[in-house]
């Protein structure tokens, strides 16, 4: 497996993917609509090269022999010694295989190497993923519920960890 910075070409595939992971992890979580309603709000080609060209968005993707199976979206400098993980994905059926550990990794060292000294994310209060992100050293700082229009919230916690520079490698 390897990590890549994805690019604005790769725009159509960080969207395939998604279409392809959120309709399996998250029923149970939101429904059906709101899932539909999130991937065109958040996937579409326009708003992926808008926070790449504009918001300082970075991407990686996890490729295995060729294929793209998972992504992380991430964003650096922050304010406050803060990164932000804003997106980390992998395919269906490869959980559990180090892809998203390789993943989260990668971000942690690209923000390393920006000089923050934390990284958080938003992930929703019911999504099992949390327990990833426990491991990884995670907590919850708060909750927050945001609204995302069309009637729809993501009702989420804030989680964060510190960033070890030597441990990954950064100096």
């Amino acid at each position: 497996m390897i990590l890549r910075e994805a690019n604005t070409a790769d725009v159509p595939l960080i969207g395939t993917l998604a279409r392809r992971i959120w309709p399996v992890v998250y029923p149970g979580i939101i429904t059906t609509a709101q899932i539909a309603y999130m991937l065109d709000l958040m996937y579409r080609d326009t708003t992926l090269m808008d926070q790449m060209a504009n918001k300082g968005h970075r991407y990686l993707i996890a490729e295995n022999e060729g294929e793209a199976v998972g992504f992380a979206g991430f964003g650096t400098g922050q304010g406050h010694g803060r990164a932000r993980l804003h997106k980390l994905y992998v395919l269906p059926g490869l959980k559990g295989t180090g892809i998203g550990h390789a993943l989260l990794m990668g971000v942690l060292k690209a923000a390393a190497q920006a000089g923050d000294r934390v990284i958080e994310l938003n992930v929703n209060k019911y999504n099992p993923a949390i327990t990833f992100y426990t491991r990884h050293g995670f907590v919850v700082e708060r909750d927050e519920v945001l609204d995302i229009g069309q009637g729809y919230v993501m009702d989420d916690h804030v989680m964060a960890r510190p960033i070890e520079p030597v441990q990954l490698g950064v100096v």
